[in-house]
């Protein structure tokens, strides 16, 4: 991780949170930086809200839902006239949680990657600034077919690609595009496996124009990634289900296991943030949180409901409070793992499950994608993740304050002052400001432990992505050492 002083530090980023790209965003970076020192530094990540989703079930229906009784769920649904969303459905059947699902299904990438064929198609990877001079090396027919074509390219074409075949029309090679621009060979290679040819492959890289091979790896599993657990599944005639993508030999040069590790983690990131509010309750937060630490040998306790009051989160309970028992319930969640001895980092995530605005409530435009207003959990769990299994030595405490900001009779109001875990009183302005007061406990939890370095992420605030659009992130940081080697590190993973 980051290395630093031992000043205290804090930095926060704000960045866009588009619903297949936002974790991505955050996870790579850190995976790879170097070892820190000791000192006491605060990292967080904050990315605008965006859209949001609506909420329109009656409180009598959010307490069924919650009741786990299931067999009243399925009556009450019929006697409404209507169903369960699919994965509802998956889960009466099975028992099983969308938390458990995403961290489960993480790994369904790797049937992109297969071992060496002799018959594999070959990939070759060209800088677009140097397109017309190698064009002119190649033999007749790559000539006359990208001439036929008119296939021409430049700097501004990274990821554009041409298909050239034999004279009986199978496939000779595949020429793609590489970007001049770090970023832009990131990016070159995400678009093939889904646009090539169905069915036509496998392929390998013989040519990577010197982008590095784990990035070509992580960027061909990336584009592999598809959120369709709520639509039917095309199948084969054989029954089995059609991939949707074309394979990749593994390049030869790159790192597996790191390859296996970043792609599983944003996978798991985006589905946690993909999936409806209706599956993905602070419970089912809570479950994924759980099923990661019984793959890592790691301890997870909860707080839920009341007993916030009684351990002292009263404005993550506040946020809350409105939502029925269950599974809705508001909670903290506390994962730990590593030694005891090694430099403590702690990762914080906002989990705010679903953003009605509270009794300050959104409009509907404004409320349609709130589902994602847990992306910071969701990002800190996906770094967790590849902390655990990269076996990083750090002591690591994961942290996530997770409620729905609903309304209730007993919602929390405007003109409210609330006490904060530290003793502090908070008067509420506007109820949709909710992210900030779960955050805040949660955070003076993480400080009591004086930690190396604690890192929060949330879809905080709206004001960032009004500010600088939805590709640049904005950073806070009370140290600009940290700040420089954050933005450092970004830069050599192509991550900006």
């Amino acid at each position: 991780l980051l290395s630093s002083s031992s000043s205290s530090s804090s930095l926060s980023m704000s960045t866009s949170s588009s619903l297949s790209s936002f974790p991505s965003s955050s996870l790579l970076a850190f995976a790879r930086s170097p070892p820190m020192a000791r000192g006491w530094q605060r990292l967080a990540i904050q990315a605008p809200a965006g859209d949001r989703l609506a909420f329109g079930i009656p409180l009598f229906r959010q307490e069924l839902l919650s009741s786990g009784r299931e067999e009243r769920r399925e009556k009450f649904f019929h006697a409404q006239g209507q169903r369960p969303s699919l994965f509802g459905r998956l889960m009466m059947s099975s028992a099983a949680s969308a938390g458990e699902r995403c961290v489960k299904e993480s790994m369904r990438f790797q049937s992109c990657f297969i071992e060496n064929q002799d018959n594999a198609i070959p990939i070759i990877a060209v800088k677009g600034q140097s397109f017309s001079t190698w064009l002119q090396e190649q033999d007749e027919n790559t000539k006359k077919w990208m001439n036929t074509m008119q296939f021409t390219a430049g700097e501004a074409d990274a990821g554009k690609h041409i298909v050239i075949p034999r004279s009986d029309l199978s496939i000779e090679k595949v020429v793609v595009i590489v970007g001049d621009d770090g970023f832009g060979e990131w990016l070159s290679f995400a678009g093939l496996p889904t646009a090539l040819p169905k069915g036509s492959g496998p392929y390998k890289i013989v040519s990577s124009s010197g982008v590095d091979d784990d990035k070509v790896a992580l960027a061909w599993a990336l584009g592999c990634y598809k959120f369709d657990v709520y639509k039917s599944k095309k199948k084969k005639d054989n029954g089995e289900e059609k991939p949707g993508f074309e394979n990749l030999v593994w390049p030869e040069g790159c790192d597996r296991e790191y390859v296996l590790t970043a792609a599983s983690a944003i996978y798991m990131t985006r589905d946690l943030i993909s999936t409806p509010a209706e599956d993905m309750a602070p419970g089912d937060l809570e479950t994924a949180a759980k099923q990661l630490s019984s793959m890592y040998g790691a301890r997870i306790t909860t707080v839920v409901g009341e007993d916030l009051l009684r351990q002292n989160y009263p404005q993550i309970h506040a946020v809350g409070r409105a939502t029925p028992p269950g599974k809705h319930a508001p909670r903290l969640i506390d994962l730990r793992w590593g030694k005891d001895n090694d430099p403590k980092v702690t990762l914080v995530g906002k989990g705010i499950t679903f953003d009605t605005g509270g009794l300050d409530i959104k409009p509907s435009a404004g409320m349609r994608q709130m589902k994602k207003d847990m992306g910071g959990s969701a990002l800190v769990l996906g770094l967790a993740h590849m902390i655990m299994r990269l076996k990083m030595n750090v002591r690591l405490r994961v942290l996530i304050a997770a409620a729905e900001n609903n309304v209730d009779a007993v919602s929390f109001r405007p003109g409210d002052i609330l006490v904060a875990r530290n003793g502090m009183t908070t008067e509420i302005g506007n109820t949709d400001a909710e992210g900030r007061l779960v955050m805040a406990d949660a955070l003076v939890a993480a400080c009591e432990e004086k930690p190396e370095l604690l890192i929060d992420a949330a879809t905080l605030t709206g004001a960032g992505r009004v500010a600088l659009g939805t590709d640049v992130p904005a950073v806070f940081c009370n140290n600009e050492e940290i700040a420089s080697q954050l933005c450092s590190v970004s830069e050599q993973e192509n991550d900006l």
